[in-house]
């Protein structure tokens, strides 16, 4: 297989289809193991997956659809099928960019959502899951979730979830003057917490499993904020009035006991899977939201989103056809060097042949070597002219079936002959980039196929 030359196929069980509990059931405990476990599998050359607390996506290169389709078996056996969605090649490449640029997040243009792209990007390279053709597709997407927030308005106002937390809980409580809690101190908690303050409440308790990190939370919020560990959660739970949890832990933090001495208290649970125990909500003196009721918020941020989410639409629209272009081209291109190499090392190996034969009966002159050379060549010329046009074509109109099926023909690996590897030019050989035509003789560094313009 050609390096780059495969297939993307994409797997998504999100909160626009998907419960909280079902995406939390979708994929492997970690974004590293997902991908471990997908480039496991023999058909997989490459794999990536995102995991935050709207999604669980994956996406593999195979050879053909078919086999990333089977990659994904596994995926989410005991999700509703309603909630799983399927994604074919394209569907893949632009449904990524709109992750990126915070077209499916719940909070229409969340900022968080972009710096979690890159974090899954670095998971999946780390762990070897990223190769040539999800490296366009991912930073494309990171480029394009960039462009969007400095061209457009897509991320003013709500921004995250953190914030759209303190607006619901605003809407469910008077904060001014409040104590209020947050539960965990990453990036998500860190960013619900300075949107409290901005709320005017009175106190800010952090809590987190590492006290050093909620200090650092309670240091960053201009407001009165003290740090606290995971056992001070029953005494923060009796002085809180909004308690907004976001950790990554794999088990509820807080329980029905934990629970007993909350007064009034309103929760708000952004965790996946959930810090809060469902069995808190039995409590007549509580309140458990989690990410499934904070659609009304995120629901009037998208109205006031609405024009800037389609100058949005327009940059992906058109970032889109760029990369599949540029896919189509290489694809292509990489198959006219394949035919050109396989026809160069037959040629070879015949002129020499040929030559050997006429010079049975005395040496040829300089002249007749060049006349025997030029005719094979003029030979692999015209013979490789109307596949190389037809595979031009074929790229022009998205017939993907032709090039896979050329791909698996003319791979440049020819018995007998030289092989190349990935991105490597072939030696003396290279394919005229205007008419498909073959010269050999090349200086070094003559590239054996149509240059790729970068972005």
């Amino acid at each position: 297989m050609l390096g780059g030359s495969g297939v993307i196929t994409g797997v998504s069980v999100a909160h626009d289809s998907a419960t909280v509990d079902e995406i939390a059931e979708a994929g492997a405990e970690s974004q590293r193991a997902e991908v471990a476990c997908l480039t496991a599998r023999e058909e997989v050359e490459e794999a990536f997956a995102i995991q935050t607390c709207n999604r669980a996506e994956a996406y593999v290169v195979t050879a053909d659809a078919a086999e990333g389709r089977a990659a994904f078996d596994d995926f989410a056996p005991s999700v509703r099928e309603e909630a799983v969605t399927r994604l074919d090649h394209e569907e893949s490449l632009r449904h990524v960019m709109r992750v990126a640029a915070g077209l499916e997040s719940l909070v229409l243009g969340e900022d968080h959502v972009l710096g979690q792209v890159r974090e899954a990007y670095q998971d999946a390279r780390g762990v070897g899951g990223i190769g040539p053709t999800l490296e366009e597709a991912i930073t494309k997407a990171i480029h394009v979730g960039e462009r969007v927030r400095t061209e457009t308005e897509i991320n003013e106002g709500i921004v995250s979830l953190g914030s759209a937390a303190a607006a619901f809980a605003a809407d469910e409580v008077d904060l001014d003057g409040a104590t209020v809690a947050v539960v965990g101190a990453g990036e998500m908690g860190t960013a619900t917490a300075k949107a409290l303050a901005n709320r005017g409440i009175d106190r800010l308790l952090v809590v987190n499993r590492t006290v050093p990190h909620a200090e650092h939370v309670a240091a960053a919020v201009d407001a009165d904020a003290s740090a606290h560990g995971l056992s001070a959660i029953p005494s923060v739970l009796e002085e809180a009035a909004v308690v907004v949890t976001s950790s990554a832990s794999e088990e509820p933090l807080i329980d029905g006991d934990d629970a007993a001495g909350a007064a009034e208290t309103t929760f708000v649970d952004l965790a996946q899977p959930r810090d809060v125990d469902p069995a808190v909500d039995d409590r007549a003196s509580v309140t458990v939201y989690d990410l499934d009721d904070l659609e009304d918020v995120t629901d009037r941020t998208r109205r006031k989103r609405r024009d800037a989410a389609v100058e949005v639409e327009g940059i992906i629209d058109a970032e889109f056809d760029h990369l599949l272009e540029r896919y189509k081209r290489k694809r292509a291109d990489e198959v006219i060097a394949g035919m050109y190499e396989g026809a160069e090392a037959i040629k070879a190996a015949e002129v020499q042949r040929a030559i050997e034969q006429a010079e049975a009966d005395g040496d040829l002159s300089a002249g007749q070597r060049e006349a025997i050379e030029s005719m094979a060549d003029a030979l692999v010329n015209k013979l490789l002219a109307a596949p190389t046009s037809s595979l031009r074509d074929a790229a022009a109109e998205d017939d993907w079936t032709t090039i896979q099926t050329a791909l698996r023909l003319f791979d440049p690996t020819v018995e007998g002959g030289p092989s190349i590897a990935d991105g490597e030019t072939p030696p003396n050989f290279a394919v005229d980039a205007t008419n498909g035509s073959a010269s050999s003789g090349q200086e070094d560094g003559d590239s054996a196929t149509a240059p790729i313009d970068d972005d």
